[in-house]
């Protein structure tokens, strides 16, 4: 009896050593695609994940006051940056995600197939919706971008709606709830809140397209673990489920 006892514990500790708690931050813009590849691979290899979710520009910080993270899953702008800071061990690219124009589902749908048709657009809107740059957002800049070049800052700028970033900040709110009439933000954004209808994508003369990717972080604590994650979110398996969120896979 002591003998099976002892071998039990010695299963129990086993497991337990190869159980880990995964520390992940991952940017908003690929939520959608990330709550549904994280549960699967929890199940599977018996890891946990700790994900905190925020845009880019809110989680950097984080990491560098001291917070712990094995993974990062962020713009590739930003994982290379951390690369260079001796923080991030290397990159892994997931997908890419260009920004797309939305309404009320139900609502009119203005023509944005065009530079043109878009200043028009927006020029007749009540309301224009998109990320706060005090968020984090690394969309906001852009967008304002785009009311420069289109020579209408001074009538939209005004009539602007900012959300605050992060899953409880989202653009799609804001349009949702009717606050924004017409809102700009990344496409898998949009398309994560079923009561928006995406209308199209900001034309290529004017688009932004972010590459999401992965790295393991030089202070990791569960490095193997987080390592296999990034292959499971890399894995050629995931490519339907990132392009049915909005993302193009790598």
């Amino acid at each position: 009896m002591r003998a099976f006892a002892i071998v039990i514990a010695l299963l129990a500790a086993t497991a337990s050593a190869a159980a880990a708690e995964i520390n992940a931050f991952i940017s908003t813009a690929i939520k959608a695609a990330t709550d549904e590849l994280l549960p699967p691979f929890e199940r599977a290899n018996g890891h946990s994940i700790r994900a905190s979710y925020a845009p880019s520009g809110a989680l950097i910080p984080r990491f560098e006051r001291g917070e712990p993270v094995d993974v990062f899953l962020t713009d590739s702008t930003a994982i290379d940056a951390l690369i260079r800071a001796g923080k991030i061990v290397s990159r892994s690219d997931l997908g890419r995600v260009g920004i797309g124009i939305a309404v009320r589902k139900g609502a009119p749908k203005p023509d944005v197939s065009s530079a043109q048709a878009l200043k028009q657009a927006l020029l007749a809107a009540k309301s224009v919706g998109h990320a706060s740059p005090a968020g984090g957002s690394i969309t906001a800049a852009h967008i304002q971008g785009v009311f420069q070049r289109l020579g209408i800052a001074e009538q939209v700028t005004p009539k602007v709606r900012l959300a605050a970033g992060g899953p409880n900040g989202r653009v799609s709110v804001l349009v949702s709830s009717g606050e924004a009439e017409i809102g700009l933000q990344q496409a898998s954004e949009l398309m994560s809140n079923p009561e928006v209808e995406m209308i199209g994508m900001l034309p290529a003369e004017l688009q932004q397209i972010t590459i999401y990717s992965a790295g393991v972080t030089t202070s990791a604590r569960e490095p193997a673990a987080a390592n296999a994650l990034i292959k499971a979110l890399t894995a050629p398996s995931a490519a339907a489920i990132y392009r049915a969120k909005g993302i193009e896979p790598e």
